[in-house]
């Protein structure tokens, strides 16, 4: 934008220049004097006038002494102001009025001109590029990058195995189109990635263009769609158009559900803009006229919304899914993103993998930024696993707010309500490991219940569903049990709400109740235009409604009264643990296992340190900011106790 500036302002400086050359060359007039009609007809009467032009209203003269004058007549006929002139003997002449040439014309349209010219080259700038005409709303805004532009390379992309492997044959033909020709095999049109976010789907096609040297365009699915009605269409025909005269090639389209969902889902008809910009990109991949030698590589996390018709063969005939990876890809993953950073010896990057299920590529990433960032704070020379661990828990737990003041009463309450979580946890079956349990406050909650599983999982049964409800409502239990109805607090209410949504799932998704069955109640209610929604009819009756209601119930008290029960029978470890917490503020696996086994809880490690690094930033805080702390706990505490599982039920 600031050579656009530039040349605007160059223009400028070329128009004031224009404007005082045409102004020099210009009719030239001498110093006329400026004098009311009044003051003309006085200098008649007293014999001062010698000469007198008269050019419809206006009037130019000459006194006696040769000095000129200008006027304007009042009106254009005057017989009177005549007669007075012709008898004081003043010289009277008529002219025909000037009539502006053409470079005055030129002088009066030149600013106008100006004006517009610069118009013009401001939008060709912001819709075009100043390609294709003043008004190029319609060229595409895919960006070329040529074959030594992209040095990302396949040994950049770690943890998704298969889905390296599926594209590799694009290479391969890109490299050598002949190997598949011979035999009559056509490459694939256009090819899917398709997973959760932050998993490397933009990655591995940046990988694929680095890999085969080729041209490569990329652009985003919202890039194509614009207010004005037709333009989207042009810019699908634009892009194919510069790929055609570059192929072979790739063309990459990343989050293409922007502009690939269903065609019909909205209320605005088939005249849509959207919908138009589908219908040509369905064209141009395989259409009446093919696009050979171009690869489509789409990018998105929502195939359930793309439209049928896109992902049939032909158009994306591949669907490669590029998901979270395993312990074995994360442990990939953090050996590339580690291996520009001075590691410590004792950093073992399988430890850290797995203690990351359920992470994603970018998350892991995110852990060694943190890490590195967690050792420059403190000066050292190297990225220790002390680092790693913190920033492990920086990103699954949120960042530690030791500013934060609790009173005794509410460290002791956040205390029980985690160890709450956390005996509920280690005591019914099937259920994660507790990995750490803390009431430093971390993000928006006072207290965290930290559970690690010991490896993948991918399915749940209903003994982990219904065990998780019951640590669930460990925290709420164990501040009633201890302190009484009328003490318990509202930092439970994300656990509620958790194990609510994971009891209804139960009876109506999943179909792990008896009664109803198994039985998908309500459909799937994520479609994002009113269209579906509204035209969708959920024949369910009441009395399915009811029952639907009273096994949920069912599921929630009965998970509720076995988290009861195993904290009435384990009060003394509750107390032990909760002790230790308000002692140490941090426990991990060495004092969980004390308490579990009766035995004195001995002190966490750099416990002391910690103490002391605690101890000189944590500032004084006022009796006032003590009882807004208390406020903050109603609303933010525990945030469901932080089920850091790393994968969501769904």
């Amino acid at each position: 934008m600031n050579d656009a500036i530039k040349t605007i302002l160059l223009w400028m400086v070329i128009g004031i220049i224009l404007i005082s050359v045409f102004n020099n060359f210009g009719p030239r007039r001498e110093t006329e004097e400026k004098i009311s009609y009044s003051a003309f007809l006085q200098k008649i009467k007293q014999g001062d006038v010698n000469t007198v032009t008269i050019s419809d209203q206006n009037v130019t003269g000459k006194y006696q002494t040769g000095k000129t004058f200008t006027t304007y007549l009042p009106m254009r006929q005057d017989p009177v102001l005549l007669k007075d002139m012709l008898d004081k003997g003043v010289i009277v002449q008529g002219k025909q009025p000037d009539q502006p040439g053409l470079w005055v014309h030129l002088l009066n349209l030149l600013p106008w001109i100006i004006i517009i010219a610069i118009w013009i080259y401001v939008l060709r700038q912001q819709t075009g590029g100043g390609k294709g005409g003043a008004f190029s709303f319609g060229r595409s805004r895919a960006r070329l990058l040529n074959a030594d532009q992209v040095k990302i390379t396949f040994s950049d992309v770690a943890g998704c195995e298969e889905a390296k492997e599926e594209v590799k044959e694009l290479v391969d033909f890109l490299k050598d189109p002949g190997k598949f020709q011979r035999l009559g095999g056509k490459i694939p049109r256009g090819v899917l990635l398709v997973g959760p976010p932050g998993t490397g789907k933009t990655l591995l096609a940046k990988a694929v263009a680095g890999e085969a040297k080729v041209p490569f365009f990329t652009i985003s699915g919202s890039d194509f769609v614009e207010m004005f009605v037709g333009v989207g269409a042009s810019r699908v025909r634009d892009m194919f158009d510069q790929a055609k005269k570059q192929a072979p090639c790739i063309i990459f389209i990343d989050e293409i559900d922007a502009v690939g969902r269903h065609r019909g889902a909205g209320l605005g008809g088939g005249h849509d803009e959207r919908e138009q910009t589908l219908n040509q990109l369905l064209v141009e991949m395989d259409g009446f006229q093919g696009s050979e030698g171009v690869i489509v590589i789409a990018a998105t996390n929502r195939p359930d919304v793309l439209d049928p018709a896109l992902l049939r063969p032909g158009r994306f005939d591949r669907q490669v899914v590029v998901g979270l990876p395993d312990v074995k890809g994360r442990e990939q993953i953090l050996r590339v993103h580690s291996r520009k950073l001075p590691l410590a010896d004792d950093v073992d990057v399988s430890v850290i993998a797995r203690g990351t299920p359920g992470f994603s590529g970018a998350d892991l990433a995110n852990i060694v930024n943190e890490a590195a960032l967690f050792a420059a704070r403190s000066n050292k020379r190297a990225v220790d696993m002390d680092d790693f661990e913190k920033a492990k828990d920086k990103v699954i737990m949120g960042t530690e707010r030791r500013s934060i003041v609790m009173s005794e009463q509410e460290k002791k309450l956040t205390a029980y309500h985690e160890a709450g979580h956390a005996i509920v946890g280690l005591l019914v079956p099937e259920h994660d490991p507790v990995h750490k349990v803390t009431i430093i406050p971390r993000g928006r909650a006072l207290g965290v219940t930290m559970f690690l599983p010991e490896g993948d999982r991918y399915n749940y049964t209903r003994e982990y569903l219904e065990s998780k409800i019951s640590s669930l409502f460990g925290g709420r239990l164990a501040e009633e049990i201890i302190f009484g109805d009328s003490k318990v607090t509202t930092g439970a209410s994300n656990d509620i709400q958790k194990a609510s949504e994971l009891a209804r799932n139960m009876v109506t998704k999943w179909g792990l109740s008896e009664k109803v069955g198994p039985l998908t109640i309500g459909g799937q209610d994520e479609e994002v235009f009113l269209g579906h929604s509204i035209t969708r009819h959920k024949e369910v009756s009441e009395a399915t409604f009811s029952m639907i209601d009273a096994e949920v119930r069912e599921i929630i008290d009965r998970n509720y009264k076995r988290a009861e029960r195993i904290l009435k029978e384990n009060i003394e470890k509750l107390h032990a643990m909760a002790e230790a917490l308000v002692k140490y503020e941090t426990i991990n696996l060495d004092q969980i296992h004390d308490v579990m086994e009766g035995k004195t809880v001995r002190e966490p490690a750099n416990w002391q340190s910690n103490k002391e690094n605690s101890g000189k930033a944590k500032p004084k805080v006022k009796e006032k900011e003590k009882e807004e702390s208390a406020e903050d706990k109603s609303l933010n505490a525990n945030e469901g106790a932080a089920q850091a599982d790393g994968s969501s039920v769904n």
